[in-house]
């Protein structure tokens, strides 16, 4: 049997970042994509493709930050593991930090453009088919956390707005959609707690089975 092949591409929340540590990564039993290939089993294989501080477009200025543009490096990345058939995309909350001046409305623009389109246009090399798109809306960000507070100014309104917004885009774009707005972040204010892991892939698991 061949198996359905899933990219799960996005930021930190991805990549599993421990809130309140300094860039320690949660383990394999914890992280979502992981956790999702051990529900899904041996039919499915799930890429996990996470980079903290990944961005829709904006550069990350900070040192050792490169490479942060999730926009240039989406085609090479969805080449590199083709063929996919669906693509689960989580991003967006670093472009909510303050630094960058965007409106919900524009991040959602941005995702809609760089990002959806872009994938269920890219036809495999392989055969004749497109992924399909599971758009995953961000967490509440929470401002009273200092880490947040720092980086995220008007954060928890913008990241509220922003489940209505990336439901549309998935709705206009034929794509699937999963919330994660009501899982537990952690003490800064931002990332997943261990639990909210688990609750996220539990979540996937049920609705891929569903599109399979």
């Amino acid at each position: 049997m061949i198996k359905k092949r899933i990219l799960c591409f996005g930021d930190s929340y991805t990549w599993g970042y421990a809130p309140g540590t300094d860039h320690e990564r949660f383990p394999e039993d914890v992280r979502f994509p992981k956790v999702l290939q051990s529900l899904l089993g041996e039919n499915f294989e799930v890429i996990e493709e996470g980079l903290n501080s990944r961005t829709l477009v904006n550069e990350d200025e900070r040192p050792g930050k490169e490479g942060r543009n999730g926009s240039q490096y989406l085609i090479p990345c969805l080449d590199s593991h083709d063929p996919l058939d669906l693509v689960v995309l989580m991003l967006g909350t670093n472009e909510l930090k303050h630094k960058f001046q965007n409106s919900p409305e524009e991040i959602g623009n941005l995702l809609e453009r760089y990002f959806v389109k872009t994938i269920l246009g890219r036809k495999s090399q392989f055969r004749n088919t497109y992924p399909q798109v599971l758009i995953i809306s961000l967490p509440i960000i929470n401002e009273t956390a200092e880490y947040a507070s720092k980086r995220y100014v008007s954060g928890t309104k913008k990241s509220k707005e922003l489940q209505e917004i990336y439901s549309e885009i998935a709705k206009t774009n034929n794509c699937h959609f999963v919330s994660a707005s009501e899982l537990v972040v952690g003490i800064d204010g931002v990332h997943f707690i261990k639990e909210s892991h688990i609750e996220l892939a539990n979540k996937l698991n049920e609705k891929i089975r569903s599109i399979f």
